[in-house]
């Protein structure tokens, strides 16, 4: 499945509901990635789509339902990927965590529109929102459960929280690259995204060898 950050441009006025469907959720994705969240209501998706903006409520209840479709795309897409990555060779848990870091960083890196939609969740709290940010941890969870080798999970440490507190950290280090190249005073660049990984490395020296 090709990544959700490469839709087909404007389509003209669709008649059968399957197709405009798929050109009111494309056109969404365009408004979002040029402009933001800000840019995206039943106005511009509907002149974007090519529709009558009642079609955006009678097929998906509103924008919100736009989204939330947008979304389950999003996730099918990031499940996708991660599963895509080569069989785990892990020997312990710190080098599964680390398989698991550094996959998500990446999967992250390559899809803008999945770091909209976490800056998105981030600066705002709403219900769908939740809904949102859940399906997709769900999606990674399902993928660590089901890659993680017959490993015995360390003792003495609280696994969980020094999960969330990794998965955050990369997850902000995908931003910040995504808007500005940089972040408290390292480039991320070929160099920068080098000196991260190291420095992961060495935290992950918290879960025992």
């Amino acid at each position: 499945m090709a990544t959700p950050s490469t839709a087909s441009p404007a389509q003209p006025r669709l008649r059968d509901r399957p197709a405009t469907e798929a050109a009111i959720v494309s056109a969404a994705e365009r408004l979002l990635l040029a402009e933001g969240w800000v840019g995206l209501n039943v106005n511009t998706l509907a002149a974007e789509a090519g529709v009558d903006r009642k079609l955006i409520y009678r097929y998906f209840e509103g924008v919100e339902g736009v989204v939330e479709r947008l979304a389950g795309r999003l996730d099918l897409w990031l499940g996708e990927t991660l599963a895509a990555q080569p069989p785990t060779r892990a020997t312990s848990y710190r080098l599964f965590a680390r398989e698991m870091l550094l996959a998500y960083l990446g999967a992250l890196r390559s899809s803008p529109l999945i770091l909209r939609l976490v800056a998105w969740e981030l600066s705002q709290d709403t219900p769908l929102l939740r809904r949102l940010e859940a399906a997709r941890s769900a999606v990674l969870q399902r993928w660590t459960a089901s890659r993680r080798p017959d490993i015995p999970m360390p003792t003495g440490v609280d696994v969980v929280a020094l999960n969330v507190v990794f998965l955050a950290a990369v997850q902000h280090l995908a931003l910040a690259a995504a808007t500005r190249d940089r972040f408290a005073g390292v480039t991320l660049d070929d160099a920068g995204w080098l000196r991260i990984e190291a420095a992961i490395d060495r935290l992950l020296e918290a879960y025992p060898a």
